[in-house]
């Protein structure tokens, strides 16, 4: 599968293996198998509390530490300048590495906007220094974005959010890809804690999407 092209021209590999709930005894044997099947893209976080379980996986697992995308974000008890740049040399001394290939601010934090706009400069020094390789954020809605592009100097290269067939958030899609921002979705396949008016459970037991499946299936193997 081709990379994504982010808006600083680091390429990301399009499917990630993340890392969200599991336990810090399991995180290494699930990333050293994601690793052995082919996943070259890894997401984690300060608050899974499995960085460093990512890390070891990825030193173990034989692959060379250039050919892995390691993805991390940052919890808002890290936000505030030097409390970001504090944050970057604890996640990186756990994953093992100098530089991560892109580092993103969890959610907004609407309550103390200014500490998010904080981190978010702390992230902009992490890129002009080289200790990071693309920056971003995830769950920002469009009021965030804009409230942030206003005093960015680095428009963030990718917002993670909740995306999958029952939450498409089209509306954000299209103000991430208006400013160059690209869309990565967490829990693509239907979300982990999703449950909306309705009984929404698995998608991959909706008749709908399991009937485009095969049809898709179909196509494919003509």
């Amino acid at each position: 599968m081709k990379p994504f092209i982010l808006n600083n021209t680091v390429e990301m590999p399009p499917l990630g293996f993340g890392v969200f709930q599991a336990p810090p005894d399991e995180t290494r044997t699930a990333v050293q198998a994601a690793l052995e099947v082919g996943y070259r893209h890894i997401d984690t976080a300060a608050a899974y509390g499995n960085e460093r379980q990512v890390g070891e996986a990825v030193r173990d697992s034989g692959v060379a530490h250039s050919d892995v995308f390691l993805e991390t974000k940052f919890w808002i008890s890290d936000y505030g300048y030097e409390e970001t740049l504090h944050g970057f040399e604890k996640s990186a001394r756990r994953l093992g590495v100098d530089q991560i290939d892109l580092l993103i601010l969890h959610q907004p934090l609407p309550s103390a906007f200014d500490k998010t706009l904080q981190a978010y400069r702390a992230l902009e020094s992490l890129l002009s220094e080289g200790k990071v390789r693309a920056i971003g954020v995830s769950n920002f809605m469009v009021d965030h974005l804009t409230s942030l592009l206003e005093r960015a100097n680095v428009v963030p290269a990718l917002n993670q959010i909740e995306l999958h067939p029952y939450f498409a958030q089209r509306e954000l899609q299209a103000f991430n890809a208006k400013h160059g921002t690209t869309t990565q979705a967490w829990s693509p396949i239907g979300g982990i804690t999703f449950y909306r008016a309705g009984n929404h459970g698995s998608t991959l037991e909706d008749p709908v999407i399991a009937r485009s499946a095969r049809h898709t299936a179909r196509r494919l193997h003509r």
